[in-house]
């Protein structure tokens, strides 16, 4: 039996003309089965809406009724039959093709084409009278000619329509060649037309009847009418005319007379033609137009429930309402429609979900249970319903009193014991789920979660407790997090139960930890009542039943547990990640201190606070850190009886604190690093059988309730205050600490005589003396360079130059030589150079580590101590190196020309604060550029400088070269190093360049040659040389 608000299938399928093709042989002809297959196979949707069968000749189609030609004692019986749209959706075709094969140039034409038109005749009489479409499809072994050549065929084709009494337009050929779909298209098109108007001549009958009805008799009839034509219309693929026919249909229901024996067809069928309307809107892309119709609906029916005993079929057709129009709206937004978070449909789903419920509580209400079906069986012809919506017990009655009180009594009780037999649950569970889609995908997490509470509600009402309680778990968190405290409580005392019925172990602690805490909104009763139960577990006992559970459910979950527990699998160990919850035991574990001196014990403070409504006692505490060779330190195990919990270290009394400390000893490995609490382990239960362990991440604390933002706005509570006289909620949280160093006693200096020269090796001389009061050992001393000049420019190439010795490569950081031991007040000195290629500061970094045996808490270990000072070093340049050109009369020059002598003056200013002691100079010259004398030694050999001090040299080039151009000199190199340092260093070596000079050719050069010196009144000889160049 079809239920309320069910809507048929031919309802929910798209109008499709109906095309039967009669004539085809697909079992013994291959050709024909060719022709089938292009027209029902591979249907794309650019090809036309058609609906092709294949029937034989001779089918018995349904019998046309006889019309009517008067209506005025017509008094109908319903307003939609069931049977309409079905009829002519898959049994009154709109067109019937006749397939005969026959060609042009047949020569039993006569014969053929009579048989073609006896064939197109009984067509005809198997259609009784029906204004169904004819049409004969040739099929023919060649390709036809273009119209208009072959004589013929013309002549052939007008004796053949005339034999069959067909126009021409409903004559075709088919030939049987390659481009077989081709032409089947074109047959579609045609078949198509020809459907369409075998439709319209048919609503144009169906609006004939309109003058024969009245509104006070046929109120019915236009309804029927305005329904079929609306139909109709849609077959022929106008969709704006059906819809508007629908809403025609629509406004004459409004006006039919409601009383409760009619009132459930009148809301099926306005369920029918509201489905057409909204389906119709969303497919011409006015989606508020379709919605603003479903509200008008809702609006018009919420409120007529009809006969009270049967109030659940009105919750029934509400809840189907927002299902259909959801999926529609689903439907609508696949096919590319655009919804936003305000309106989608998940909104409809939740609402049909919400009447699905509603419906289940009103069967509850108006079902007994002892309830029986009728003895006469009201619900027989259920199943074969001449109009939609009517009962089965009173087909075609439309008075306004009921034909029989008896009956409708026993159907009311039938339609009501049926009712019961019904599992609600698998009804809402569906259209939750719909709607958590839906709020998923356009991202509304509270409604979601709301939704799936509801969701693991009715699961659990489906006796599917499994899936219940995965469900509840999912949303535990979010409501945990937000403090919805009463909503969490709900879900946890379902949860509970759920647990309990499937025995499922580690669900079932963790719910009861839970609701045994100061944020469950439980009774204390309740919680004594949870604790023992937990305590009863521990002890491998069978727990009591949780309340509100069904009989039935309760004995196979007593089953269950009894059987694990005898079997002893309840024993395996769980563990309970407790800052993911709101248990009855909180857990704060902190550092006494921001940083320890690894001379010193490491001291840690645990406290454990409970909630529970009893005392509860735990088997084993341990603390576990970043370092887990410390674990050892942090373990409590429970060694007391349980009967004696006053001397017990593991017995927590409600509201009360229970505060344990530890101390030890870190390792040097350890030093000048941060150690951390990683978490904390609390064991219920007996550690030989069954236990949980309660196990929080780093040390504990309310992280869910008081997150960290509000923690920082807490009273500040200082590390090694009195924890026990502090409100708990207030104390200090300090999961990390910091191993500081011993403090070395060691006097370091870096001696040196600066400022340092650029390029030179500058000494350095590391000072160590032993201030300690024991001897030291292992000492290493290392030198790095820690910046450069403030105001450099940072490059990929170093500037500063480290060396252990100057005979070994440099580094930008040396370690000295291992000193084995020192004595207190022993002193030792290191050395090392540095050279830098440019001036500037230099901060030099010297670190000195060593080991001291110390006395920790009675024990003798080896500490390691560190020693780092910095120092900077003043670099300046040793030279003012000055470079002009003169000609060969000492004069400055700014060109000179090609193939002439010119004079390079070089003068050296001592900057050096130190005396200089210069090696010697050179010229690197260019290509160019060459001496002018064979030899050219340097000036410079063996001169020392001052402060101030300058010395000049002048060598003599020449320039080479035909053209003139700028040509570069080269470069002037210094050797030198500092007198004081003597032959221990090595010479340093300062370069600059010359200047770049134009040279310019002269075509034509002069040289004189006069005496050194002359007399009086005597002859000067001259000579002139003149040089063509």
């Amino acid at each position: 039996m079809v239920s309320v608000g069910d809507l048929p299938e031919e309802l929910i399928a798209r109008p499709q003309a109906l095309v039967v093709l009669t004539g085809i042989d697909i079992v013994h002809n291959a050709e024909h089965l060719r022709i089938w297959d292009a027209f029902s196979n591979n249907r794309r949707p650019d090809r036309v809406p058609i609906q092709f069968k294949m029937l034989p000749g001779d089918h018995d189609y349904l019998k046309l009724k006889q019309k009517k030609t008067a209506y005025d004692w017509v008094i109908p019986k319903g307003i939609l039959k069931t049977n309409w749209m079905r009829k002519h959706l898959h049994d009154v075709p709109a067109v019937v093709v006749v397939f005969f094969e026959l060609d042009w140039d047949e020569q039993l034409w006569n014969e053929r084409k009579q048989a073609c038109a006896t064939f197109v005749e009984v067509v005809r009489t198997a259609l009784h009278g029906r204004q169904t479409r004819a049409a004969v499809v040739l099929i023919q072994k060649n390709a036809p000619l273009p119209p208009g050549e072959d004589v013929v065929a013309a002549d052939r084709a007008t004796q053949l329509c005339n034999a069959c009494e067909l126009s021409a337009k409903a004559l075709f050929v088919l030939p049987n060649s390659d481009h077989l779909l081709g032409y089947v298209i074109r047959l579609e098109n045609a078949f198509y037309e020809l459907a369409q108007a075998y439709y319209h001549h048919e609503s144009r009958v169906v609006k004939a009847h309109r003058d024969h009805l009245n509104k006070t008799t046929h109120a019915l009839l236009f309804v029927r009418h305005q329904f079929k034509v609306a139909f109709y219309n849609e077959l022929k693929q106008d969709s704006h005319t059906a819809l508007k026919h629908y809403r025609q249909a629509y406004l004459h229901l409004h006006e039919l007379r409601i009383t409760d024996y009619n009132l459930l067809e009148i809301k099926t069928n306005s369920c029918i033609v509201n489905f057409k309307i909204c389906k119709l809107c969303f497919e011409h892309n006015t989606p508020l137009d379709a919605i603003s119709q479903f509200r008008r609906h809702v609006d018009i029916y919420k409120s007529k429930i009809g006969t009270a005993d049967l109030a659940f079929e009105h919750s029934a057709w509400m809840s189907k309402q927002f299902a259909v129009f959801g999926d529609l709206f689903e439907e609508a937004i696949r096919a590319g429609l655009t919804a936003i978070q305000t309106q989608h449909p998940g909104f409809y789903y939740q609402e049909a979900a919400r009447y699905a419920i509603a419906r289940k509580q009103l069967c509850r209400g108006l079902c007994p249970a002892e309830l029986k079906y009728p003895a006469s069986d009201p619900l027989a012809e259920a199943d074969k319903m001449e109009y939609y919506g009517q009962r089965p017990w009173r087909q075609g009655h439309q008075s306004l009193e009921a034909p029989s009180v008896q009956k409708e009594r026993e159907g009311i009780q039938a339609l009501q014991y049926r009712e019961c037999q019904v599992d609600h649950s698998w009804l809402v569970i569906p259209l939750l789920s719909s709607a958590i889609a839906q709020f998923k995908k356009y991202k509304s997490p509270r409604m979601k979660r709301y939704l799936v509470v509801q969701m693991g509600e009715e699961y659990y009402h489906a006796k599917d407790y499994s899936k219940a309680l995965a469900l509840l778990g999912r949303v535990t968190w979010e409501y945990r997090s937000e403090r919805w405290w009463s909503i969490l409580t709900n879900i946890l005392q379902l949860s509970l139960r759920c647990a309990y019925l499937v025995m499922s172990f580690e669900e079932y602690v963790t719910v009861s930890i839970e609701l045994m805490g100061r944020y469950a909104q439980v009774p204390r009763e309740e919680k004594i009542r949870i604790q023992m139960n937990l305590h009863k577990i521990f002890q491998d006992e069978v727990p009591e039943p949780e309340h509100g559970c069904e009989h039935d459910s309760v004995e196979k979950g007593r089953a269950l547990w009894t059987t694990i527990s005898a079997g002893g699998k309840s024993r395996s160990p769980i563990v309970v990640e407790m800052n993911s919850i709101t248990a009855f035991v909180e857990c704060k574990a902190c550092f006494t201190a921001d940083s320890f001196l690894c001379e010193s014990p490491v001291t840690v403070k645990l406290g454990l606070h409970s909630f529970a409504p009893m005392p509860i006692r735990f088997s084993q505490l341990s603390v576990r850190f970043s370092n887990e060779a410390y674990n050892q330190f942090g373990i409590v195990v429970d060694e007391n009886a349980v009967d004696d919990p006053i001397e017990s270290t593991s017995y927590l009394k409600p509201g009360q604190t229970l505060w344990h400390t530890f101390q030890f000893i870190v390792e040097q490995d350890d030093v000048d690093c941060n150690l951390s609490i990683a978490g904390v382990d609390l064991v219920l239960g007996s550690l030989e059988g069954c236990c949980a362990t309660l196990r929080w991440t780093d040390g504990g604390g309310d992280a869910i309730v008081h997150p960290f933002a509000t923690q920082v706005h807490r009273k500040k509570v200082a590390l090694n205050a009195d924890f026990s006289v502090v409100s708990w909620d207030v104390l200090p949280s300090n999961y990390s600490t910091h191993i500081s160093p011993r403090e070395a006693n060691l006097d370091v200096q870096l001696l040196q005589k600066g400022p340092a020269l650029v390029n030179e090796f500058y000494l350095m001389t590391v000072s160590i003396t032993n201030t300690e009061v024991a001897q030291i050992s292992n000492v290493r001393t290392s030198i790095s360079v820690v910046t450069a000049v403030a105001d450099a420019v940072a490059t990929a190439q170093p500037n500063t130059f480290l060396y252990e010795d100057i005979d070994l490569p440099c580094s930008q950081l040396i370690s000295m030589p291992l000193l084995e031991e020192l004595k207190p007040n022993q002193k030792v000195d290191n050395v090392a150079y540095v050279r830098c290629v440019d001036s500037g500061a230099r901060l030099m970094c010297i670190q000195v580590s060593y080991q001291i045996p110390i006395d920790i808490s009675g024990k003798m270990s080896m500490c390691n101590c560190m020693k780092e000072i910095t120092s900077s070093i003043e670099v300046c340049e040793p030279f003012n190196i000055t470079v002009s050109l003169t000609n060969m009369k000492f004069e400055k020059i700014e060109k000179v020309q090609l193939g002439e002598a010119f004079l390079s003056r070089m003068e050296v200013k001592c900057l050096s604060p130190w005396p200089v002691a210069l090696q010697g100079s050179s010229l690197n010259l260019a290509k160019l550029v060459k001496f002018a004398d064979e030899e050219s030694l340097s000036q410079l050999t063996d001169v020392s400088l001052k402060q101030n001090d300058c010395a000049v040299e002048f060598r003599c080039l020449l320039s080479s070269g035909q053209t003139p151009s700028e040509i570069d000199i080269g470069s002037y190199s210094i050797e030198w190093r500092r007198v004081q340092n003597g032959a221990a260093v090595p010479f340093a070596s300062t370069t600059v360049s010359l200047p770049t000079v134009e040279a310019e050719p002269i075509p034509l050069s002069l040289h004189v040659d006069m005496p050194a010196y002359g007399h009086m009144k005597a002859v000067l000889p001259l000579t002139y040389l003149l040089h063509n160049q």
